[in-house]
C-alpha cells in the first residue's frame, strides 16, 4: 500500500487498569508479524513502552495517542480528562475529530475495536461515527470487535439488547479471545448464541512460546526465588499490596525476597507511601517490561485476576495466588479465576475480608497444593490465530470484489 494507508486500525480505550491496552498491544504485534500494517490508536492515559520496538526486521507500529481519558472511579460512571476534569461536549467533539482524522488518513481495510459494544458504552460518541464512516467507505472496511473471554453482563436487560443491536448493525466479525472448551462466551452472555455466524474463538491472547523480553539491564538477576506481587495498572490494587506487606512475616515464605510491582495508575503519593511502609526484604517498584521473565524465575505469584496476568502466570507454570478484583459490577476476574482454581491451576483468596492473615493462609495452601505438570486448560495462541483468521477473511473479500481492493489501494 502506498502513502499512509494501512491494513488494520486497532482502537483500544483503557479506563481503569491497563489490561485492555496490554492485550491489544500483544494482538497488534501479532498482526504486524503476520504482514499486516497496523496503526494502534489508544485513548487512555499513556502507559509507556508497548513492546513495539521488539519487532526486528518489521516496520514499526504507528501509535496514535488520542486526548487521554479515564474513569473517575471503579463505577465507570464519569469520564475525566488528563487533568481529572469531567469531559464535556467540546472535549468529545475535539476527540471525535481526532479519531476520524486518523481513519481518513489511514483508510484501513479493517477497523478493529477492542471491547465495544460489549463495554465502553461511554465511548459511543466517537465510535458510532467511526463505524458509520468505515461502513460508508468504498469499499467498506471490515469492522471487527476484539473481545476477551468473559463479558460483564449488564444489570439492565435493555443494555444487553443495545449491545446486540449495535453489534449486528455495525460489525462483521467478533473475535473472542478465549477457548470455548474452557469458558464459553454464552456462559456470561447467553445472547452470544445469536451471533454464531460472525463469532470466532481465537484462543487466549498471550505471548507464550515467544522469546521473553530480556531482563532490565540494571537488575539482570531479578526474580530468582522471589515472591512477585503485582497489581496491574495499580488503580485499584492498594488493598492487595497492603495485605501482602502484612502477610510476608506471617507466611511460610517470610525469609524469601519479595518484589511488589505497581502500575502507572497508582498516584505517585500513594506509591511512595507503599514504598515507605515496605518491611525489610520487600522491594517496591513500578511495573516492569520484563514481568513475564520474572515469573519464570519466581517462587510464587500474588496478583489480581486480570486476563493478561493470569495468562502470564499460567505460561510460567509457578504457584499462583489470585485475589480477583470484584469492585463495581466486575465479575469476569472472579469467574475465570474460580474455574482455574477448581481445576487445581491456582489458589484464590477472596477480596472480601482480605488481610495479611488470609493472604498468608492462601500462600500456605498454594505451596501445599500438588504441583504435578498438567497440560494447559486452553489454547494460548490467540493473537496469532486472530491474525491468521483475519488475513483469510480479507482474502475472501478480495476474491469476491477484486476491483474494490484496487480502488482502495489506488
Amino acid at each position: 500500500m502506498g502513502g499512509d494507508t494501512c491494513d488494520v486500525m486497532l482502537y483500544v480505550q483503557h479506563l481503569l487498569g491497563i489490561g485492555h491496552v496490554r492485550r491489544a498491544a500483544v494482538l497488534a504485534r501479532a498482526l504486524q508479524r503476520a504482514g499486516l500494517k497496523v496503526v494502534f490508536v489508544t485513548g487512555g492515559l499513556p502507559i509507556g513502552d508497548l513492546g513495539f520496538s521488539d519487532l526486528p526486521g518489521l516496520p514499526s507500529i504507528e501509535v496514535v495517542q488520542l486526548a487521554p481519558a479515564r474513569a473517575q472511579d471503579e463505577t465507570f460512571a464519569v469520564l475525566v480528562d488528563a487533568d481529572d476534569r469531567p469531559v464535556d461536549e467540546a472535549w468529545m467533539d475535539a476527540r471525535r475529530g481526532e479519531l476520524l482524522a486518523v481513519y481518513r488518513r489511514c483508510r484501513p481495510r479493517v477497523v478493529m475495536i477492542e471491547l465495544y459494544p460489549f463495554g465502553r458504552r461511554k465511548m459511543r460518541f466517537e465510535l458510532e461515527p467511526l463505524i458509520a464512516e468505515a461502513r460508508a467507505d468504498q469499499p467498506p472496511a471490515l469492522i471487527a470487535c476484539s473481545l476477551r473471554d468473559i463479558i460483564n453482563r449488564p444489570e439492565k436487560a435493555d443494555k444487553a439488547v443495545w449491545m446486540l443491536d449495535t453489534f449486528r448493525r455495525g460489525f462483521d466479525l467478533l473475535y473472542v479471545h478465549g477457548d470455548p472448551d474452557f469458558f464459553n462466551l454464552e456462559t456470561s452472555f447467553p445472547e452470544a448464541a445469536t451471533l454464531a455466524e460472525r463469532l470466532h474463538y481465537t484462543g487466549y491472547v498471550t505471548e507464550a512460546g515467544r522469546q521473553l523480553p530480556p531482563p532490565q539491564a540494571d537488575d539482570p538477576e531479578a526474580g530468582h526465588g522471589e515472591v512477585i506481587v503485582s497489581v496491574g495498572g495499580g488503580a485499584v490494587g492498594r488493598h492487595l499490596v497492603e495485605a501482602a506487606l502484612e502477610a510476608k512475616a506471617l507466611s511460610p515464605l517470610a525469609d524469601a525476597p519479595w518484589r511488589v510491582l505497581i502500575g502507572p495508575n497508582m498516584p505517585e503519593s500513594a506509591f511512595q507511601e507503599v514504598v515507605a511502609a515496605a518491611p525489610a526484604g520487600v522491594k517496591v517498584e513500578r511495573a516492569r517490561s520484563d514481568f513475564a521473565l520474572l515469573l519464570t524465575r519466581a517462587r510464587l505469584s500474588i496478583s489480581q485476576g486480570g486476563y493478561n496476568t493470569l495468562m502470564e502466570v499460567m505460561a510460567a507454570g509457578l504457584p499462583g495466588i489470585v485475589v480477583p478484583f470484584a469492585g463495581g459490577t466486575e465479575t469476569e476476574q472472579t469467574l475465570r479465576a474460580g474455574i482455574l482454581a477448581e481445576r487445581g491451576y491456582l489458589t484464590v483468596v477472596d477480596e472480601a475480608g482480605l488481610n495479611g492473615a488470609s493472604l498468608a493462609a492462601g500462600i500456605t495452601r498454594a505451596l501445599e497444593a500438588p504441583r504435578e505438570q498438567k497440560p494447559k486448560p486452553f489454547a494460548m495462541d490467540g493473537a496469532d490465530e486472530t491474525a491468521r483468521h483475519l488475513i483469510a477473511k480479507l482474502a475472501e473479500r478480495d476474491l469476491a470484489a477484486p476491483d474494490g481492493r484496487r480502488e482502495r489501494e489506488a
